[in-house]
């Protein structure tokens, strides 16, 4: 990286820069309420934190350990026994096999951001389609009061929780090693536009997580971290990078987990779905992708129907040669240029780790000069794979 100029630089040696954050050893005594350390990441027994979170003093002190550890320390929380109970597991797992099978009978094959076509079986917005097929199993699933813990330790009240099924096939490979989002679904090219500040400011707004609805011993591909690795600001740029991509290979850690434990972890620690090296077990977690509240506009604005009224403003001053640049500025001033949130189901990445914006649809539009009701189409069926399902 480089602080002098703010920007996140794609020279020097990122390898190296790299080993002076993971090249370190996580210390039991630095945590308090830890129970472990396996493979330089935190563990936590759930049963344990039960009797301290129950008091209003005891909570914030272990949320305030959980975010210091999330922030500074390895970046990679197990937290075990999450459900001591796993009949509801069970019990939400079944509405999730139900929907991977009508998956199957439609000859859909739900695509991963990071994983071949195939490896695994992945459901989008399991958290909407879980509450309107089960209610019952999802408010006994979410009362479950660590992910009430660790989201509110590390994002704060107002978050609001998303999740997606993974499950990794018998034989299923892994994924590459990578962050998450939201830099971390953008290009290289894409990346490097955003100031160095903002580069630490994407992993604060999000936490990553997962609950464990199979057993997951190493043979099957639990997922595999290179803990303190949130630490280096340049790591969306970085993770992309041959050198360090065969260092994770040689230096990740792969906590094993049993059906009912938790993990979290900040969605700059570079991490992957392992390998699932068995013939007969299927892999399955629930992942959950925890947003803050403060990722929100002021005011709800159609953008949809502004960018339709001045579009053939656009395409006249286009015509009176008007520079890029300019068409560019007014059209991010007008179009939302953010692909998420949306409907993966219906709107899925096919050109990159994201589908296209509305933004997109609009510049691409201009430069091939359509009309106003192409636009309009266009934008109307972008609108309508936007939206959530409804039974």
């Amino acid at each position: 990286m480089s602080a002098s100029t703010g920007w996140v630089s794609q020279n020097g040696d990122l390898l190296a820069e790299l080993k002076t954050h993971v090249e370190v050893e996580t210390k039991l005594a630095d945590y308090r309420f830890a129970t472990a350390v396996e493979q330089n990441a935190l563990v936590y027994d759930c049963a344990k934190l039960t009797l301290v979170i129950a008091t209003r003093d005891g909570r914030r002190e272990v949320m305030a350990e959980i975010g210091r550890a999330l922030l500074n320390g390895p970046g990679i929380l197990a937290m075990r026994n999450m459900f001591a109970d796993t009949t509801v597991v069970d019990r939400v797992s079944k509405v999730f096999w139900q929907i991977i099978d009508e998956q199957h009978a439609r000859g859909e094959a739900k695509g991963d951001h990071y994983a071949k076509p195939g490896s695994n079986d992945r459901v989008w917005n399991v958290q909407e389609k879980l509450a309107l097929r089960d209610p019952e199993a999802f408010v006994d699933y979410y009362r479950n009061d660590f992910f009430a813990l660790v989201s509110t330790a590390w994002l704060g009240p107002g978050y609001q929780i998303t999740t997606q099924v993974n499950v990794v096939n018998p034989g299923g490979d892994a994924q590459q090693p990578h962050r998450d989002y939201h830099l971390g679904f953008m290009t290289v090219d894409q990346a490097v536009d955003y100031p160095l500040h903002v580069h630490g400011v994407s992993p604060m707004i999000t936490l990553q997580g997962a609950v464990a609805h199979t057993d997951m011993p190493r043979e099957t591909g639990p997922t595999m971290y290179l803990p303190h690795s949130q630490k280096m600001v340049s790591g969306y740029i970085a993770w992309r990078d041959e050198a360090v991509k065969k260092y994770f290979a040689e230096n990740y850690s792969q906590l094993p987990l049993k059906k009912g434990d938790g993990a979290f972890f900040n969605p700059a620690v570079l991490h992957a779905a392992g390998m699932n090296q068995t013939k007969d077990k299927k892999r399955m977690a629930n992942l959950a992708q925890i947003n803050s509240a403060f990722g929100r506009a002021l005011e709800t604005i159609d953008r949809e129907q502004m960018s339709n009224a001045i579009y053939p403003v656009l395409l006249a001053r286009k015509a009176e040669g008007w520079p890029e640049h300019d068409l560019k500025t007014v059209v991010a001033a007008c179009a939302e240029s953010y692909a998420f949130p949306t409907n993966l189901d219906r709107d899925p990445p096919l050109k990159g780790l994201a589908p296209q914006s509305q933004a997109d649809f609009v510049w691409q539009a201009l430069v091939a000069e359509k009309s106003a009701a192409q636009l309009r189409d266009e934008l109307a069926a972008l609108a309508e794979r936007q939206k959530t399902d409804r039974i």
